[in-house]
């Protein structure tokens, strides 16, 4: 779409304005932030667009659409989503290795110790890839902590579980308790200990960089519905 507006300005009520008129979403709903510095995050995305509007360039602008759009018409669909993801969570599974095993007990079981006393989610670590079933009460606890957040942080949960495989790794980003990036790093223990043994692949590589510039979107998104 080729560019259309001069001036992007922030409305009253947190709304993106373009020439003094409303942002709409594909859902045609006003592009309307819960804070000022997501709004203005958001605005700075659109003032950055040249002759033609590039989307893929404009990563808040999306998540935002789908905290508007799509996740308070689904919201049990996407929770059911997400559980689902912490039914099968990538901390959960361990490798044969011996050396590999231990690299992920090392920076992984401190986040499942962290889950089991902030969110009362004890999960069940296995060897292999057979699925293991985890504990109901460990579900009805991700349900439960998934059912107290916002639109908004509902829609950034969802690109930090389904790129890092994890809710728990998901959750500790959403409450501070580490950065996307490092949420991303924990995430690739396998793919990383595999790299150093085998080298790197360069289409893999190039699409590891994607996903971390998407979560790190994701980050940055919860940190500005904070201020």
């Amino acid at each position: 779409m080729k560019r259309f507006y001069r001036e992007v300005t922030i409305g009253a009520d947190n709304a993106v304005l373009l020439d003094g008129r409303p942002v709409r979403t594909p859902g045609r709903a006003p592009l309307a932030a819960p804070t000022r510095a997501l709004a203005e995050a958001i605005a700075e995305e659109w003032r950055a667009q040249s002759d033609m509007i590039a989307p893929a360039t404009m990563p808040l602008t999306k998540l935002a659409n789908t905290a508007i759009d799509r996740v308070p018409p689904h919201r049990e669909a996407v929770t059911k989503e997400l559980v689902g993801y912490g039914g099968a969570d990538l901390l959960s599974y361990r490798a044969d290795e011996p050396a590999l095993a231990a690299r992920q007990a090392t920076q992984w079981d401190p986040l499942l110790d962290w889950a089991n006393e902030t969110l009362n989610a004890h999960l069940t670590v296995t060897t292999g890839v057979s699925h293991v079933s985890q504990p109901e009460a460990t579900l009805l606890a991700f349900a439960q902590a998934l059912a107290a957040l916002d639109d908004w942080t509902l829609a950034a949960m969802q690109p930090l579980t389904t790129i890092t495989g994890s809710l728990v790794l998901a959750f500790a980003v959403q409450r501070g308790e580490i950065s996307a990036a490092e949420a991303f790093a924990l995430s690739r223990v396998d793919e990383d200990f595999q790299a150093e043994r085998w080298g790197l692949d360069s289409e893999a590589e190039k699409r590891a960089k994607a996903l971390a510039l998407e979560i790190e979107q994701a980050g940055r998104f919860l940190k500005l519905l904070s201020r």
